[in-house]
């Protein structure tokens, strides 16, 4: 049986989520982002559904929209904020707000999404965690969510392997994005320090990150679930100093 590959994408109008539904299309995916902004990529198959997903009211009415309008059969959710702060000023409002991003709205749109992919008995989803997950300085409430995702995605593996529904995360190292450019200054000795010290002697582009979503997202990989794919320049194995 041919899969119409259907992949919603969140956060898909800018840096790595903007390079990933490039290389979705690219790969014949029918690519729906949802994010605060509209896709600027112009295709026949990009369609943008515009939504704050920090707000759970509106992800769940954004995603509910989803579900009627599309049958998605992968998801990645890519949507991502860091709010920096050392543990003396960790504030919980930071705290609740990433659960809501990184986990909560992960949840609600694999949810929504959940009764296409057993219907067709074939799914994919693929959940951008980051290096930090093993530890960053000034990273409590990040590290903290972005390893969840990777406890969240181990047991929807074992729930949904039976299903023909895989789940994988890509956990991200530094990478040349806006978010990372709103912490360290792009052109900056700051920006040649860190790349020097990344065991591979440069920092991540947008297009690393979306090869390995590729991966675990393609169809015929349905051998593969439960993992997690550091694409970091080998800084997970190492120190990373930002």
């Amino acid at each position: 049986m041919t899969i119409r590959k259907v992949a919603a994408v969140t956060g898909g109008s800018a840096g790595i989520g903007k390079a990933i539904c490039e290389d979705l299309l690219a790969r014949d995916y029918e690519v729906i982002s949802l994010a605060r902004r509209k896709s600027d990529i112009v295709h026949p198959k990009m369609h943008s559904i515009e939504v704050d997903l920090m707000d759970r009211a509106a992800t769940g009415q954004a995603v509910h929209q989803l579900a009627h309008q599309f049958d998605v059969n992968t998801v990645v959710h890519n949507a991502g904020v860091i709010r920096a702060a050392l543990l003396a000023d960790v504030k919980l409002d930071d705290l609740d707000a990433l659960v809501d991003l990184h986990l909560g709205c992960a949840i609600q749109l694999v949810q929504a999404t959940l009764p296409t992919m057993r219907t067709q008995r074939f799914g994919r989803v693929v959940l951008l965690s980051s290096r930090a997950a093993v530890g960053l300085a000034t990273r409590t409430s990040y590290s903290a969510t972005k390893a969840g995702m990777l406890g969240m995605a181990r047991t929807w593996a074992l729930e949904l392997a039976p299903e023909g529904i895989t789940v994988n995360v890509v956990a991200p190292g530094p990478i040349r994005t806006d978010m990372f450019f709103d912490v360290v200054q792009e052109g900056s000795d700051k920006e040649r320090a860190l790349a020097a010290s990344v065991p591979v002697k440069r920092l991540g582009e947008s297009a690393d990150v979306a090869r390995a979503v590729s991966f675990f997202a393609d169809p015929a990989n349905s051998f593969v679930t439960g993992q997690v794919l550091y694409v970091c320049g080998g800084t997970s194995v190492g120190s990373l100093a930002l």
